[in-house]
């Protein structure tokens, strides 16, 4: 019977793997948009 403690599963990510950029890079620019999105209607709103 095998040891399932030290085996990886094919499909999982590495620990020490690259990380994401574009992922990140998208989660950034919809972070600032909104923000973006946030102030305008905020200025609208209040004036």
């Amino acid at each position: 019977m095998r040891e399932f403690s030290d085996d990886r599963e094919p499909n999982e990510p590495e620990a020490g793997g690259t990380p994401k950029f574009g992922r990140l890079l998208i989660v950034l620019v919809l972070a600032v948009l909104l923000i973006i999105a946030i102030t305008f209607g905020s200025e609208a709103y209040f004036s």
